[in-house]
């Protein structure tokens, strides 16, 4: 009796501690979505709702941005930050902003030209910013938030109507088989001054989500046939121990991701390679953590809890003390098998963006550097955008941390999070017929998309 009733007391005891820790970490996913929220509820222009790049530094408009924190209000609404009202409103606004932007093949006072944007625009007037190159998966993210806010706003009234016929309406401009510049690959933008880059989207990256939409289009779409020479330039291989297709920053492994769900669904690709797209981003951000446990450069901080590498800020070259070691500022870090890009600098939304595909291991790294850490990189928006302890300075302190939030990096860590706990995002997207259209021209079948 007596060691029944011990083991009786052992089992609550741990049974306790286990639901302690389950609400712990709900009180802090509630935090830091709510403060996530904020950064794009908050920063927002009044006129325009265009997004800033970064803050607090002075800074233009991200296009990208922008399009992150469109589905940022919807999770607001989905959480209880704001009313349905508030997000539509704000929503509108934005959506005639870019509606009525000025556009045209002029180099100067105009915001886009055949549907595209340019990828940094004035934050009040919209206009181009200095000489930027109009973005072909800058206006795709754009436009993935634009059309989650078309499956979102489906009620009968005059707001939202509006919106679904706005969304529908800047969609539909986009010209993506003018971007294809007579290839089978997309090129990654155009210049009014010299014409189209001569860079292209191949490989595997962020660039899944241009062409499921391009293919998904009515109007200006592309040829099938372009989702098979996107694939044909993958590269696989095994890193870290995990089989996988290989792109270095974890941006590339999360963006697509945000707003479509590839779980259970296969194109012929990944038929053959036996997973999905989904399980392949779980296994680069295991490859990413294992690759920082390992640590083979010797930086300091890196551990099992404290890793992350992708496109982020960084400390630079003017205030280091280490003359033989040279740091990056804004630069896509990362590793994989074929390139790894990596000066000690861990970036947060690297583990909150990937935290559907590993969380045991994303919820304990978020936890344990807003521990470690504290307001050095956690303040009034959440995680700021990057750290690196191996930085000398000049003045003789050691590390350095970021003091701005950037909105192409918070916008993965809300998204993720509300996809995480409830789908939320994805679940909106798989009722867009672009979407729908676009996953089954490239070949998917399988799971949600099926039924």
């Amino acid at each position: 009796m007596t060691r029944t009733l011990f083991a009786l007391a052992v089992l609550i005891f741990f049974s306790s501690c286990k639901n302690e820790n389950r609400s712990s970490e709900k009180l802090f996913l509630d935090s830091l979505s709510r403060d996530t929220f904020s950064f794009f509820w908050n920063l927002a222009d009044s006129t325009t709702g265009n997004q800033p790049d970064r803050w607090p530094s002075k800074s233009f408009s991200s296009i990208a941005a922008t399009g992150f924190g469109l589905s940022a209000y919807l999770v607001g609404v989905n959480r209880g930050y704001i009313s349905r009202d508030q997000a539509a409103e704000r929503v509108r606004k934005t959506l005639r902003f870019f509606q009525h932007s000025p556009k045209g093949d002029a180099a100067t006072g105009t915001s886009g030209y055949n549907g595209f944007f340019y990828h940094f625009i004035d934050m009040k007037t919209g206009l181009r910013f200095r000489k930027v190159e109009l973005s072909t998966v800058d206006t795709g993210l754009l436009m993935a938030g634009i059309l989650s806010c078309q499956s979102f706003f489906d009620r009968d009234n005059d707001t939202e109507k509006e919106i679904r016929s706005l969304a529908d309406s800047l969609f539909l401009a986009v010209d993506w088989a003018w971007a294809m510049n007579n290839e089978k690959t997309m090129t990654m933008g155009w210049h009014p001054e010299n014409g189209f880059i001569k860079a292209r989207w191949k490989g595997y990256n962020e660039g899944m989500i241009l062409y499921i939409m391009a293919l998904g289009s009515t109007t200006h779409p592309i040829a099938p046939e372009s989702w098979h020479a996107w694939t044909d330039t993958y590269q696989w291989g095994n890193y870290f121990g995990q089989e996988h297709i290989n792109f270095g920053p974890m941006f590339g492994h999360q963006y697509s991701h945000l707003f479509i769900d590839f779980r259970g669904i296969q194109d012929d690709y990944m038929k053959q390679k036996g997973i999905d797209y989904f399980e392949n981003s779980r296994r680069a951000t295991l490859a990413n953590r294992q690759y920082c446990i390992t640590n083979p450069a010797g930086w300091v901080g890196y551990d099992s809890n404290v890793w992350g590498l992708t496109a982020c800020d960084g400390p630079g070259n003017e205030n280091s003390a280490n003359p033989n070691i040279s740091f990056m500022g804004y630069s896509a870090r990362g590793a994989a098998q074929w390139n790894v890009n990596d000066d000690g600098t861990i970036a947060p939304t690297a583990v909150g963006g990937s935290i559907p595909f590993a969380p045991e291991f994303c919820m304990d790294a978020l936890l344990t550097m807003k521990k470690k850490y504290g307001s050095k990189i956690y303040g009034q928006y959440g995680f700021k955008d990057a750290f690196n302890l191996s930085i000398a300075n000049k003045d003789g302190s050691r590390g350095w941390y970021d003091q701005d939030y950037l909105g192409i990096d918070q916008g993965p860590i809300l998204i993720q999070l509300e996809n995480y706990q409830n789908g939320f995002i994805w679940n909106l997207l798989k009722k867009n017929k672009y979407i729908v259209s676009g996953l089954k021209k490239a070949g998917f079948k399988g799971g949600w998309l099926d039924n």
